[in-house]
């Protein structure tokens, strides 16, 4: 049992070998720099060695070759003086002039491995001597193909690289030398020598050890030197790269340290300059958000103890109006409405105030959306007669309490449901409510006038109207979008738009079922099912009115 865990640790620290090499390519360029080095040097190392190896391989064996040749060459010219200068006529004198050649051949030569035919095609002659093959010589090792070259050229010298047999399970390279010689009675012979080119081999064996070990520890110093260098590049960069983060973290009085006055150090003084510009830029641009937050907080705070009295006034004008001219009356009815509009154009400018100020804080209770979506409706169902428009909810979920803020919530759902009656043509408006393990959405469904991608993609923007021109009937003061944008994500959620013109737009909000979790995948989808329609009922999706049954 400990063999097969510590066997199964094992393999599974083998495996992880691939992917933390893969990881230190990606994230480190000094392990990254290091091995492009060496594989570029070892690359050119191997390529350099083979070259040296074919070379000198190639230059010993031709220079043994023409020394075996010569050496032939001057056993053959003494083996040729000796049999000329003979008068011998019987078969013994003949074979013991032959033995005399061939041990005048191996001295010349200093090669023992000696064969002699006679040559095919020629008369019988009784006395001539027998045919020897030395032990190194014998099988195949003398090819048909020099044997014939040396047959139709009796004048010539002819050689080829070939496989000795100098052991029984051992065959040595060397090279046959083959020639004709004439014996005294007439007869022609095909002598060959044989040279042993072992010593030559493990020259060259050696050659490419001494290569392979020279290429292998100039690869390690290359590395090393490599190493080295990269490290006094990367290590700067590293620096950098480290206080970049922490200055993009907030962190503005960190520095770099300069040493020295090379290209690394006039990069640290001109990245401590840029940081040094960047923290003043960026300290008085906090003032001035200070003050400019400061300002509108007490602006709105000081505009309201005169607009307290304006309302109380303009009250008592309104609920006079019948006794006053026309136009006076109608001079009452304006001043109370836009009173009213000032009112809540100080709310939201006290609440982006807030938000600005980061002084923002939830009361967060356990809250049902869809019922909390059904008040929302219900508050503006009379707004919405008016415009001809009929609110429907739709909720297959979202029936269980999710902790969040109701009144910014509701916040949110009466600003996308005016908006959708603003701008929704008289057609019906659709609240939709469902939810999954982490996610709740609400979306609002309108098919009215729709919004371009440019307007839509500005819907959140403060004091931005998609139609300036267009005259409003429940108000607004242009910032309802974006606080119900900054209420969505103080909740950690969102809130989205698709919109076509002629299409109409849905909104969408998605809420994470537990605050400590963020938003997963929507329930429902945006565009929504019915993108392409001009009413709910084109879409062929069942909406039910609150209190009617399916």
């Amino acid at each position: 049992m400990s063999e097969g865990f510590f066997s199964e640790s094992r393999l599974r620290r083998w495996r992880q070998i691939p992917e933390r090499l893969g990881l230190s390519w990606r994230r480190s360029l000094q392990f990254r720099a290091v091995t492009i080095t060496l594989m570029l040097s070892g690359l050119a190392i191997i390529i350099s060695s083979g070259y040296m190896t074919i070379s000198i391989g190639s230059d010993l064996f031709q220079s043994r070759a023409a020394q075996a040749q010569a050496d032939s060459r001057r056993a053959l010219d003494t083996a040729q003086r000796i049999f000329d200068s003979s008068t011998a006529e019987t078969q013994v004198d003949l074979q013991a002039i032959m033995e005399t050649a061939r041990n005048e051949i191996a001295q010349a030569s200093e090669s023992r491995l000696i064969a002699g035919f006679r040559v095919p095609g020629q008369g019988f002659s009784s006395v001539a001597p027998q045919d020897f093959v030395s032990a190194g010589l014998q099988g195949d090792a003398i090819s048909e193909e020099l044997r014939t070259a040396v047959q139709k050229n009796a004048e010539g010298l002819w050689w080829q690289s070939t496989a000795l047999n100098v052991g029984a399970e051992h065959a040595a390279p060397g090279v046959i030398v083959g020639s004709q010689i004439l014996l005294p009675e007439g007869s022609h012979y095909e002598l060959y020598i044989g040279y042993d080119l072992s010593d030559t081999e493990e020259t060259l064996r050696f050659v490419q050890r001494s290569l392979v070990i020279g290429g292998l520890v100039l690869l390690l110093l290359v590395g090393g030197v490599a190493w080295i260098v990269v490290r006094m590049v990367a290590d700067p960069v590293r620096v950098v790269a480290e206080t970049s983060a922490k200055l993009a973290a907030g962190d503005l009085e960190v520095r770099i340290p300069v040493r020295g006055e090379d290209e690394l150090a006039t990069l640290a003084r001109s990245f401590n300059r840029m940081a040094e510009s960047m923290q003043g830029q960026i300290s008085e641009l906090a003032d001035l958000s200070q003050v400019q937050q400061r300002f509108v907080s007490d602006v709105s705070h000081e505009l309201r103890t005169p607009l307290t009295t304006i309302r109380l006034a303009g009250d008592v004008l309104y609920d006079q109006r019948d006794t006053f001219p026309p136009a006076t009356g109608r001079t009452a009815e304006l001043l109370h409405t836009q009173t009213e509009r000032f009112e809540l154009l100080l709310a939201d400018l006290l609440e982006i105030s807030r938000y600005d100020a980061g002084s923002v804080q939830l009361a967060l209770e356990p809250t049902n959306l869809v019922h909390l979506a059904e008040d929302c409706v219900l508050g503006m169902e009379q707004l919405a007669e008016q415009k001809g428009s009929e609110l429907r909810i739709l909720a297959p979920g979202g029936h269980s309490a999710i902790e969040i803020d109701p009144r910014r919530i509701r916040r949110i759902v009466n600003n996308l449901v005016g908006n959708a009656i603003e701008h929704g043509e008289g057609r019906p408006i659709v609240v939709a409510v469902d939810s999954t393990a982490d996610t709740v959405a609400l979306t609002v469904r309108d098919y009215g006038l729709g919004m371009s991608e440019d307007d839509a993609a500005r819907a959140f923007d403060r004091f931005w109207r998609a139609d300036p021109s267009r005259r409003r009937t429940i108000g607004g003061t242009g910032l309802g979008l974006a606080i119900a944008l900054e209420d969505a994500q103080l909740h950690g959620g969102t809130l989205e738009v698709w919109s076509e013109p002629g299409r109409g737009s849905c909104f969408r909000l998605l809420l994470p079922r537990h605050s400590t979790r963020p938003y997963g995948r929507s329930p429902l989808p945006l565009p929504p099912d019915d993108a392409g329609a001009e009413g709910p009922g084109d879409s062929g999706q069942q909406i039910l009115k609150e209190g009617d049954t399916p």
